[in-house]
């Protein structure tokens, strides 16, 4: 029959939701500390261990004493004989461990180890808290609302309580006392008071594990989530890619009727979720990205790592979205600036370039034709590979022309140089500020 003892340890743990071994445990120690007290001030070191018997509830004290001839304090001296007892090679000046339970042992215990059992205990209640949600982090939880506290929602977690900071909350939420809700355990730190707990219900990783937990393509790897882009409690973009043949993303993802989504965007109190099916060609990604817009081309940037995506007129503002969003998502689920434009743009930017092209070709031809035109003079290359011509030095030429004589033409704003009719130098010439 178990001892009333043992049936306390055995309530304090389910109590407590620690382990009763460790309540034991915390229990031996803190008689240890109430033994060295029991010792008196300043002991000589020694060992000390105190084992309690489960069943009957006995605490023994063991603790290492000196082997002497004359006993003069058997606090910590034992005498040769009774050592041998223990310990049938023992001589003297040796140490021993010798069963000192003290006479009224059981009283001491109960007054000086209480607040000791009590600290340990909370100690190990932390540190049990502690470890188990220590390997549940970047986990999905369900936790119950309790209070706010300074812009704080404080969450009930089983024996844990847990915080939901303000930029942590997302804006479609409203937190009120017994709700229930779903948050990612984003980080638990370890502090004085015992471990503390922060949760989000922004976290993009959010959206990860509520699609492991309702689509089975997901969690059994059939389907891969490439990328998220999140503005919480209003929209989300995710990039799905199949890892089986045959396996349709998107479809999995929505399932039938939409119940998979939905599960989803109920919990998100109505965020908009769009699952667009990830490619390895960064066009059709792009494309793909700006769903629900169709678009008509994409044109990359590889070194910007930008893109110009033309759509038709009627779909620009619904590739733009509200204030920007779907654009802006696009780019954040793929990684790269995207700039929308419409085919009308497209064609209007096209026509002025090329009647730009078409103005620098004619001005270039005049420019040729008065060049051509204008009367030739005759200039030898200086030592110091320059041209004087109409009081201006020109040059440097290439050092092989000194002492050569080279043809200048020059019409009101442009002065060429040939060598054996061949264009070795052009100088804009600018006016002078009168």
């Amino acid at each position: 029959m178990k001892s009333d003892f043992y049936a306390a340890i055995s309530q304090i743990a389910a109590e407590r939701g620690i382990p009763r071994e460790s309540v034991q445990e915390v229990v031996e120690q803190a008689l240890v500390t109430a033994y060295r007290r029991y010792l008196g001030n300043n002991p000589p070191p020694m060992e000390v261990s105190v084992k309690i018997d489960p069943v009957t509830g006995e605490a023994r004290v063991f603790a290492e004493k000196q082997v002497v001839e004359d006993v003069d304090d058997d606090r910590f001296e034992v005498a040769l004989e009774d050592a041998r007892r223990i310990r049938p090679d023992a001589e003297v000046g040796e140490m021993v461990m010798v069963e000192s339970t003290p006479n009224d042992f059981g009283r001491i215990a109960a007054q000086t180890a209480k607040q000791v059992v009590l600290q340990r205990i909370k100690e190990v209640e932390r540190d049990h808290v502690y470890g188990e949600f220590m390997e549940r982090e970047g986990e999905i939880v369900t936790a119950q609302v309790q209070r706010h506290a300074k812009g704080n929602v404080i969450l009930e977690m089983g024996k844990a309580e847990a915080v939901l900071p303000p930029k942590e909350q997302s804006p479609a939420d409203r937190y009120y006392p017994g709700q229930r809700i779903k948050v990612y355990l984003q980080e638990i730190r370890r502090e004085e008071r015992g471990p503390r707990l922060i949760v989000s219900r922004s976290h993009r990783d959010l959206i990860k594990r509520l699609f492991e937990m309702e689509v089975p393509e997901i969690y059994n790897g059939a389907v891969e989530i490439k990328s998220i882009a999140r503005e919480p409690g209003v929209r989300t973009k995710v990039a799905v890619a199949a890892r089986q043949e045959g396996v349709d993303p998107v479809g999995s993802c929505v399932g039938m009727r939409g119940i998979r989504i939905q599960n989803i965007v109920n919990e998100l109190n109505n965020e908009k979720i769009d699952v667009v099916q990830w490619s390895p060609d960064i066009r059709t990604f792009i494309s793909n990205a700006l769903s629900p817009a169709a678009a008509i081309e994409v044109q990359l940037n590889e070194e910007e790592k930008s893109a110009v995506v033309i759509v038709p007129d009627k779909q620009q503002s619904l590739a733009i979205g509200k204030e920007g969003q779907n654009v802006r998502l696009a780019a954040k689920l793929t990684g790269w600036r995207i700039d929308i434009k419409s085919a009308s743009e497209l064609l209007e930017e096209e026509r002025e370039m090329a009647e730009a092209r078409e103005a620098a070709q004619a001005e270039a031809l005049a420019v040729e034709s008065a060049m051509a035109l204008a009367k030739v003079e005759h200039r030898k290359v200086g030592a110091n590979s320059m041209v004087r011509f109409q009081n201006t030095d020109l040059g440097p030429l290439p050092a092989e022309l000194i002492g050569q004589t080279v043809d200048v033409r020059a019409i009101q704003d442009k002065i060429n140089i040939y060598y054996n009719d061949k264009l070795i130098a052009s100088y804009i010439v600018e006016e002078e500020e009168e």
